[in-house]
């Protein structure tokens, strides 16, 4: 098969199988684009759709989403993940209105400079939203193209990654490329998954090298496999009498990077230690809750939560520790992780009686 008929049988199936109902395809205009492709990294479509709408109700274009304050912006993504998303969105839309006048830019090199844009990204931004010529490579595309002419390798690595870049580019074609953008992700997406593909139902079968084999489960060449080290992290949940909680802000860099958090030591003598250096108080009663683990890409992290009753007298404008706040649980500041979320839901909401 040639290319141009590669492009003409997938636009031929796209027609009567495509999703044309997504919302990013309603007013398909480059910043719903964006916002869309910036979400749908690392994330299932379904997962993304209701956070989008929420989204762009919040900030319905460049211009709001600049202006918001961060911590609005990072109450609509909690619970999406990837929070470093977020955060390059919101820098790369004031990016956008101070350098360019508010308009997304129209070339490929210029989009990667923006934050948390890289190739695949940027070209799918220009082909759906402007109809450019350009070749995208998304997890669901390096599938496609690795059961096509059954290339082996894990798609990641540098050799494979160029391989799938020349024949991605060889497909795409000039016209019609929104399309048959949208087209390729979607025969990733519904026919050619990971698990159980319908080959009998896909449009390029007659030609998948993978299929004429009989392989398909054979491509992609798995990730190489890692053993995730294990981190542990001590949460304390410092509660006054109020029941107020205290929170504070994590470094912009890192996990939760910008996101409200309880304070964290690494041990159980650190609960002492981290009281009398930030808050100046001796604790005396303290609960250490059932652990449990949240995964990262890199690393495991065990979260012991720890409730920390503090006594009277530890007021908000009294003793503060740098990036700090007192919360009620039930009224925390937007830009929360979730297994924050689900421990300020566990904490008691009404006052309670301390005694020293």
């Amino acid at each position: 098969m040639s290319d141009s008929a590669f492009s003409q049988r997938l636009l031929h199936w796209f027609a009567q199988h495509g999703r044309k109902d997504l919302p990013w395809q309603q007013n398909p205009g480059a910043y719903r684009i964006w916002v869309s492709e910036i979400m749908l990294q690392q994330t299932q479509v379904n997962t993304v759709i209701p956070y989008f709408q929420a989204f762009i109700q919040a900030f319905p274009d460049l211009e709001n989403l600049a202006k918001a304050p961060l911590d609005r912006v990072l109450q609509h993504w909690t619970g999406l993940g990837y929070y470093a998303r977020a955060r390059n969105l919101h820098l790369s839309a004031q990016r956008i209105m101070q350098d360019f006048h508010g308009e997304m830019p129209h070339d490929l090199n210029t989009l990667q400079t923006l934050p948390g844009v890289g190739r695949s990204t940027a070209a799918a931004i220009l082909a759906l939203a402007y109809g450019q010529s350009q070749a995208i490579l998304d997890g669901n595309v390096k599938r496609v193209l690795c059961r096509y002419q059954a290339i082996g390798g894990y798609p990641n690595e540098a050799s494979v990654n160029r391989q799938l870049w020349a024949l991605a580019q060889a497909l795409t074609p000039a016209a019609r490329v929104a399309e048959y953008t949208q087209a390729i992700m979607d025969l990733g997406a519904t026919l050619c998954t990971r698990a159980r593909p319908q080959c009998a139902r896909c449009p390029q079968q007659g030609d998948c090298q993978a299929h004429q084999q009989g392989r398909e489960s054979d491509y992609p060449s798995p990730r190489p496999r890692k053993v995730l080290p294990v981190k542990c992290s001590y949460l304390l949940m410092l509660q006054n009498p109020e029941a107020q909680v205290l929170l504070q802000r994590r470094p912009a860099r890192g996990i939760w990077g910008g996101l409200w958090s309880f304070p964290e030591c690494s041990s159980e003598t650190g609960i002492y230690e981290w009281c009398w250096a930030h808050l100046q108080i001796q604790v005396q009663n303290y609960e250490v809750w059932q652990a449990f683990r949240h995964t990262f890409t890199h690393y495991h992290l065990d979260i012991v939560p720890v409730w920390v009753q503090i006594a009277q007298g530890v007021r908000e404008k009294d003793k503060m520790p740098p990036n700090s706040l007192w919360v009620e649980p039930d009224k925390p500041p937007g830009g929360l992780p979730a297994p924050v979320v689900r421990l300020l839901n566990a904490l008691p909401k009404n006052n309670y009686v301390h005694e020293i």
